[in-house]
């Protein structure tokens, strides 16, 4: 199981949790990434609307994703609701959570291989990479194509090499994908060069995967990829801002223009 920072989750936060005991007024259920601690799903928070049959919705063993409604961690109580997460929520919080529990492995790998404990990875660096890189999982995304932003975070010991490995060995990241549309014109008897020049110059610069197709004159489509939405608009700002600075110090015009998210 992936390892927490936090003994109980905070309101609002989406949690996976399994349904033990189904009750005529609502479900107990225990929360998969908080040490299986228990929650309650009151009814009027099983579904929208009247709920004649309870075991409609929930049954013993089943997997959900529920919406945290309140915290009483003195006392241990911890409210839910089911209706108030739709699909989309649910699909993505699923595959979060099979993520952790994945760099969780990962991190025993690594663990195994320094000749530590998991638990002593996880305090000695485990967490700083949650914080800097928001999930485990993300820090091993990360490190798999950018090896270099473990030093330029200021992460350093000996435990690096075998991070290094375990994430290049094990991980294929998942990209995310941004375009816009260049309009390029050079009047000048062999613009047609310039502009060649220019969109090398650009695909050059790039430091992810970037793709330049000819739409139709005067328009070229940009499409970058990349591990994060920042990395891939920051290369997309380098690539295009070479373009247009370098046709346009040969005597072209040039713009870009971002496409709609």
């Amino acid at each position: 199981m992936a390892a927490r920072t936090s003994e109980f989750p905070e309101e609002s936060e989406l949690v996976v949790c399994t349904v033990q005991s189904v009750k005529n007024f609502g479900a107990f259920v225990s929360l998969d990434e908080y040490d299986n601690k228990e929650g309650f799903i009151h009814i009027r928070d099983v579904a929208t609307g009247w709920v004649k049959y309870i075991r409609d919705y929930v049954r013993e063993g089943q997997k959900i994703v529920c919406k945290v409604l309140g915290v009483v961690s003195s006392k241990g109580h911890i409210d839910l609701s089911l209706k108030s997460v739709n699909e989309h929520q649910k699909r993505e919080k699923i595959q979060q959570w099979k993520n952790e529990n994945k760099a969780d492995k990962l991190l025993e790998i690594v663990a195994e291989r320094l000749g530590k404990t998991k638990d002593f990875c996880y305090e000695t660096f485990g967490y700083d990479l949650i914080e800097v890189f928001g999930t485990l999982y993300g820090s091993f995304e990360q490190i798999a194509v950018h090896p270099e932003s473990l030093p330029e975070e200021g992460f350093e010991g000996d435990w690096t090499d075998a991070f290094i490995e375990v994430a290049k060995e094990n991980v294929t990241p998942s990209l995310v994908q941004i375009s816009g549309t260049l309009e390029l014109v050079c009047p000048l008897p062999n613009g047609v060069d310039y502009i060649k020049d220019a969109l090398m110059a650009g695909i050059a610069a790039s430091t992810e995967q970037v793709k330049i197709q000819y739409v139709g004159a005067p328009r070229y489509r940009v499409v970058v990829e990349a591990v994060d939405y920042k990395t891939a608009e920051e290369d997309m700002k380098l690539v295009t801002a070479t373009v247009v600075d370098t046709l346009n110090s040969s005597g072209g015009k040039a713009a870009f223009h971002r496409d709609a998210k």
